[in-house]
């Protein structure tokens, strides 16, 4: 029986989620003192960034960000026909997932596809620059890697990262949200080694409705985060 608190109908904030699925993840054994090692907890940016946050401060893991770029279709950039996910840092190439329909067969032939990629790649690079001075992603091979964002609703972007954390040869993939849809939460089941979800309601609507603070994550407390995390970690 868990020795935490129930959950409350909506979480205060992302933090307070991050608290909850951190204390779940340390029960559940992925603690640096009980697994032996610390987890690399990689957060969706920008809104999985507080919530990964308290995941590796209770779990003492080291914290950063996995970059992942929709590749919208021409003239409907909301219509994702796939996505990429940066490589790391042990020359892990960049992995890009393309959608099995017929807008995405059309984008690749007419050669719209991979210069969308390319722009997408190329915003990941200025991410880098900025949130990591240019650095790539740490190496994940032979890790347990906790892939984090404040919910899922069709899952797609987690689909991406999580393979994206195979690719690199990560030990044991890990998804872990506060709260999912029904639909989305099973759509993880086949990119991870396991899918750690506080709340997957029967009703979901959104994410944001199972918060009662919402507001757009900036990058600047991105960035405050990840140095306060990085000064906070033990050597």
């Amino acid at each position: 029986m868990s020795r935490f608190p129930p959950l409350p109908p909506c979480f205060a904030d992302r933090r307070e989620a991050g608290i909850f699925l951190g204390r779940h993840l340390a029960e559940r054994g992925f603690g640096a003192a009980a697994a032996g090692e610390a987890p690399l907890v990689l957060a969706l940016p920008r809104g999985g960034v507080p919530v990964a946050f308290e995941v590796a401060r209770i779990l003492e893991g080291r914290l950063d960000i996995l970059l992942v770029r929709k590749i919208g279709a021409p003239g409907y950039p909301e219509l994702a026909l796939g996505a990429v996910v940066e490589g790391d840092a042990a020359g892990s190439a960049p992995l890009t997932v393309a959608n099995d329909d017929p807008w995405t067969r059309r984008a690749r032939d007419s050669g719209a596809f991979d210069a969308e990629r390319g722009r997408q790649l190329d915003e990941i690079g200025r991410r880098q620059q900025r949130y990591r001075g240019g650095a790539s992603v740490p190496a994940m091979a032979g890790r347990t890697v906790i892939v984090v964002d404040d919910g899922v609703a069709t899952g797609a972007t987690m689909r991406a990262a999580l393979e994206g954390v195979r690719q690199a040869q990560a030990k044991r993939v890990v998804a872990a949200v506060p709260v999912a849809s029904i639909e989305g939460e099973a759509s993880l089941r086949a990119s991870a080694h396991e899918v750690i979800c506080l709340n997957v309601p029967a009703s979901f609507g959104a994410v944001g409705a199972f918060y009662l603070d919402f507001r757009q994550t900036t990058d600047e407390e991105v960035m405050a985060l990840l140095r306060q995390r990085a000064c906070g970690r033990p050597a």
